[in-house]
């Protein structure tokens, strides 16, 4: 990782080695930069308090190696990324406003995505996550996480069932509830249906009717100006003298065809002479069929008022025109057929309800089983796990439970609460040592006990779960002694099957890393790209000496640090 501007951090590059990997320094130095860089690489939020002060923005970059095969690969295609050389390139940045831009292979993409790569990728775990355990959802997810497919395909066929009931349950309530509201508009609605029927309009019949009102409105004024017109063009046949313009046409097309034969251009002149008097002719035509046709009726008049009337009475109250008022109605009836059906609608969705309450049941039983069987696996394994983290005394064991509710579903003859995730309370429980009683590990686990049992669950979730690489912020917190001893020892096994990077202040923890990484402030308070060493050798010592008493340069803790390298080489 290249982090620049990022809280003490002015430019530094993290190398990240396969195995184990132990960043150290003093308190204050910036250790816990690199686990918040890794975490916003990884979709975690952005915080413009994070950018260095007098910074525009802070960068974080990564390459991170995903096999071609793995889903992290394949969603990140989907994406549009491209992998170079077998690695994902991401970036990160955080402008001094707030604002958070995330780029991948390449890429412009939402920080979302990043964080569903995450979970392919990384297991990220602090003190905030200890907390985490400590709820009892998180715990029954980690139970669920471990038992698999057993508890996978159970859960998600009762989801499905219990989104439906929830939507049956829903739907029920509004109908019986509103029964009076739904009685009402049903009356509303028939009434505006019956009003519609018994004026039976027609599509368009307002727009007709419009026009023929217009008509009739106007009829003798309509009929004198055709009269007129038809004259004009085809003259009056009592009238000898008068000359219309069809007479005044046919006239000049005389007296070109007499010379049409000796110029062609003239001829197509004549030509459309005759066509303008064939076209005068059939508008005096028409113009004399309109006249005698048109019907100044007064009493289709007052009938074609008196429906307009009606109609009108319709668009007031159903819509702007017939077209919108028979829209409305076609609507309406479809919703009036639904709720003239609620008591058939109540019948099936009660019996429906009834059903799926019932299958519920059945389903919450198979998963009650499931959890029941994984979780005497799971806490055997995370006792185990334990034993080899200097508890070997510890207990760990799961209470799984049920809630009386007389509202819920039936599970093995009791009507228990039920939720999402099925009817089970899940408890991790923790005897610390023989004769002490299980108690809820939030009660009865001390930090550095409960600091244990989180990283065996981890260990436990690497042989069934595993990702490629797991981050423990200061996991170690509230451990001293063999303990942490122990712990370095069980962090060097787990890095043989994945990479696992620890920001730790145990020496113990630091001694058993293949490599160690030191985080050192220079004399100005910020951590530049010479701040992040590989330590080796001499240098190694001294930070180790440093870990163990706060002074490098004494043969004391000289000579334990180097026995703490000698341990974890044997170990290895």
């Amino acid at each position: 990782m290249r982090i620049r501007s990022l809280g003490v951090i002015d430019d530094a590059v993290v190398e990240l080695s396969p195995g184990f990997t132990a960043v150290t320094g003093e308190t204050g130095a910036g250790k816990t930069m690199v686990v918040t860089s890794l975490g916003l690489l990884l979709g975690g939020r952005a915080d413009a308090a994070l950018v260095r002060i007098g910074a525009r923005s802070a960068v974080v970059e990564g390459r991170i190696t995903v096999p071609e095969s793995a889903a992290a690969a394949a969603r990140a295609g989907e994406a549009g990324a491209e992998l170079d050389d077998g690695a994902l390139l991401i970036s990160r940045t955080v402008s001094a406003e707030g604002r958070s831009r995330a780029h991948l292979g390449g890429r412009s993409v939402p920080v979302g995505l990043l964080a569903e790569l995450a979970d392919d990728l990384v297991a990220v775990h602090g003190q905030t996550d200890q907390q985490g355990l400590l709820k009892q959802s998180r715990q029954r997810q980690a139970l669920d996480r471990y038992a698999g497919d057993a508890v996978a395909g159970p859960l998600a066929k009762y989801t499905e069932a219990y989104k439906r009931l929830r939507a049956v349950a829903t739907e029920l309530e509004e109908i019986t509830t509103r029964a009076r509201e739904r009685a009402q508009e049903a009356d509303l609605l028939r009434f505006g249906l019956d009003e519609i029927a018994a004026v039976e309009p027609r599509a368009g019949e307002d727009v007709e009717l419009a026009e023929e009102a217009e008509r009739l409105g106007h009829a003798e004024a309509l009929a004198s100006a055709a009269s007129v017109a038809h004259a004009a063009l085809a003259g009056n046949p009592e009238d000898l003298e008068g000359v219309d313009a069809g007479t005044l046409v046919a006239g000049a097309q005389r007296a070109l065809e007499a010379v049409r034969a000796h110029d062609p251009a003239l001829a197509a002149l004549t030509d459309r002479i005759a066509e303008v008097g064939i076209l005068l002719r059939d508008v005096a035509g028409d113009l004399a069929g309109y006249a005698d046709d048109l019907d100044a009726d007064p009493l289709r008049l007052a009938a074609v008022e008196e429906r307009r009337a009606a109609l009108t009475g319709l668009t007031r109250k159903y819509g702007p025109d017939i077209a919108a008022v028979l829209a409305w109605a076609e609507e309406s009836a479809a919703r009036l057929t639904d709720l003239e059906g609620d008591d058939e609608r109540i019948g099936e969705l009660t019996a429906e309800r009834d059903g799926l309450r019932a299958e519920l049941g059945g389903l919450a039983q198979t998963l009650s089983q499931a959890r029941t069987e994984a979780a005497e696996r799971f806490a055997a394994a995370v006792t185990g796990e334990l034993a080899s983290l200097a508890m070997p005394h510890a207990r760990v064991s799961f209470d799984i439970r049920q809630t009386e509710d007389p509202d819920g579903v039936e599970v093995g003859g009791r009507t228990v609460a039920h939720g999402p995730s099925g009817v089970d309370e899940v408890e991790l429980l923790l005897a610390p040592h023989p004769g002490a009683p299980p108690r809820p590990i939030a009660k009865g686990a001390s930090g550095g006990e409960l600091s244990r049992v989180m990283l065996a669950v981890e260990v436990v979730f690497a042989g069934t779960d595993p990702v490629p690489t797991y981050l423990f912020d200061e996991v170690d917190a509230g451990v001293g002694g063999k303990a942490a001893v122990e712990i370095g020892r069980r962090l060097a096994q787990l890095a043989k099957s994945a990479q696992v990077v620890v920001v730790t202040h145990l020496p113990q923890v630091a001694a058993f890393a293949d490599r160690q990484l030191l985080v050192a402030k220079t004399h100005d308070g910020t951590v530049t790209r010479s701040g992040v060493k590989v330590l080796e050798g001499e240098d190694r010592i001294r930070e180790l000496s440093r870990m163990l008493a706060g002074q490098e340069d004494s043969e004391t803790a000289r000579a334990h640090a180097e026995e703490l390298l000698e341990t974890a080489r044997a170990d290895g």
